[in-house]
């Protein structure tokens, strides 16, 4: 026994540098690219995850999906806006990743604006936003958008309780002029719940590779998860209109979060060469609309425990 405890600490001896952890990790579409490969002198065996596999082969169909949607967006002028919003670490950015992964960039562009200058502090609300609309053709992802002024601005006093209802009045009237003028508009909500949020976070903290996402409000996320709920609950009861409705997506397990909302993207937009409907549809558990979120978190208000992130 004291001889595997030996070996077990020499391995872990092994796997550090400077005194770090070092975590290897394969990048996504290795295992797919390689499944049929021969053996030979240059190879080394990798044990893979059987649900790896597969989520990587059902991620490479929809990326394909994405292009032809993307080839068929310019010959018919299509614009259409995605916007994602939720807590922190929901992850959000990592979906948008692959979901602009290979198409064009000159019409599909991702939009992660920094904090408002003083000039635009000053300006109409919704005035730094609109230049980064899109254009015929375009696909744009907003990877948080004007929400901001519905939960982390209030939340961590960023701006004031007359600025935050005014918005959420304002709010539905701007979308509905933006669907009006012929924007496909998907709104999107990444739930997550706080025991996952608390491990991510973890994980930047000893991933150098994950650092950057840290920031103060993110130490902040746990502290006032409550007060992001209460936002939330406010944001959906003001903003999920027919025209313009939330999608929720349950986002404990990212993968299954990518992969339900690229389809709900997909299954919702017409475009030539498009794969049959069974292949795109979603997950009941995955995908949410907004109606059904607001009616979960009014029935469990007075349950903190029982309600999602």
């Amino acid at each position: 026994m004291a001889e595997k405890k030996k070996k077990s600490e020499e391995g872990k001896d092994k796997k550090k540098e400077n005194g770090a952890a070092i975590d290897f990790r394969l990048q996504e579409g290795t295992a797919s690219h390689c499944k049929d490969a021969k053996k030979d002198a240059n190879h080394v065996a990798v044990w893979v995850n059987k649900e790896t596999l597969a989520y990587e082969m059902e991620l490479k169909k929809l990326q394909t999906e994405l292009m032809k949607l993307q080839q068929d967006m310019k010959k018919t002028g299509t614009r259409v806006l995605a916007i994602f919003e939720g807590r922190d670490a929901a992850g959000k950015g990592g979906t948008i990743k692959r979901i602009s992964a290979f198409l064009n960039p000159r019409n599909t562009r991702v939009v992660a604006l920094a904090a408002p200058s003083d000039r635009e502090t000053s300006q109409w609300y919704f005035q730094r936003y609109v230049p980064h609309l899109p254009s015929a053709g375009e696909l744009v992802l907003f990877d948080r958008s004007w929400y901001n002024r519905a939960m982390v601005e209030p939340v961590m006093g960023f701006c004031t309780d007359e600025q935050h209802k005014r918005f959420l009045k304002d709010v539905p009237l701007f979308e509905e002029m933006l669907v009006k003028d012929g924007i496909k508009v998907f709104k999107f909500y990444f739930s997550v719940s706080k025991e996952e949020q608390a491990r991510r976070f973890e994980s930047r903290k000893t991933d150098i590779l994950k650092q950057y996402k840290l920031s103060p409000v993110d130490n902040l996320a746990q502290t006032y998860w409550d007060q992001y709920t209460v936002k939330k609950f406010q944001m959906l009861n003001e903003s999920n209109r027919t025209l313009s409705p939330w999608t929720i997506i349950r986002s404990d397990d990212k993968k299954l979060a990518r992969l339900n909302c690229i389809k709900h993207i997909l299954s919702h937009l017409d475009y030539d060469k498009k794969l049959p409907a069974e292949q795109l549809s979603t997950n009941p558990k995955i995908v949410i609309s907004g109606i059904e979120e607001i009616k979960h978190m009014e029935k469990n208000l007075f349950d903190p425990a029982r309600l999602r992130g």
